[in-house]
């Protein structure tokens, strides 16, 4: 039988391949996770999470391994996760009442090969006031999170709208990802 592993601690990522039903393990890594803020966010994105995933394979050489890493860029800037509630507002006041894009790398790691690739959104927020940007902060669930604002959560009250794949948002682009590994010839349990 064929290992598949998350390179990943993140539970929303978790959460997303336990719905798929394919058995697979977690193995975090703790990879420098610093970037050249020039790069497109297309790179930065795959890169990183090539970088999770490489280095999870070379502890399990045998195995189908999963990488990720999410950013959230608006107006050209890279909006990673808030330091403090004091950052998590000032992110949260910038993005109220407009667009911003998520992006979402994923590699795929295994013994024949390997594959790299992206998944952009655009999401829309509504126009917030301070006291709700302040009462979604102090919920605590935007501190881990890039950008800021969690989708699956509390943070969907904030999303006026999306274009493209919402569980790229979460973290991980199930059905891109589950291509892939087909393409890869992991074999599926179904």
């Amino acid at each position: 039988m064929q290992n598949l592993i998350l390179a990943s601690s993140s539970p929303r990522r978790k959460e997303l391949l336990e719905n798929l039903r394919i058995p697979f393990a977690i193995s975090s890594s703790n990879v420098d996770e610093s970037f050249n803020p020039d790069l497109p966010p297309d790179e930065v994105v795959m890169e990183l999470a090539h970088r999770k995933a490489q280095a999870v394979f070379e502890k399990n050489p045998d195995a189908f391994v999963i990488g990720s890493d999410t950013i959230v860029v608006a107006d050209n800037r890279f909006l990673g996760k808030p330091a403090d509630e004091a950052e998590a507002f000032q992110i949260l006041k910038g993005l109220s009442g407009s667009q911003h894009e998520v992006y979402t790398g994923v590699s795929i790691v295994s013994p024949a090969n390997s594959v790299r690739f992206y998944e952009k959104t655009e999401v829309w927020f509504w126009e917030l006031t301070d006291d709700e940007i302040r009462s979604y902060v102090k919920s605590g669930e935007p501190l881990d999170k890039a950008g800021a604002y969690g989708i699956q959560g509390l943070g969907s009250m904030l999303v006026k709208k999306i274009n493209g794949d919402y569980f790229a948002v979460v973290g991980l682009p199930v059905a891109r990802t589950v291509r892939e590994l087909k393409r890869l010839q992991f074999k599926l349990p179904y």
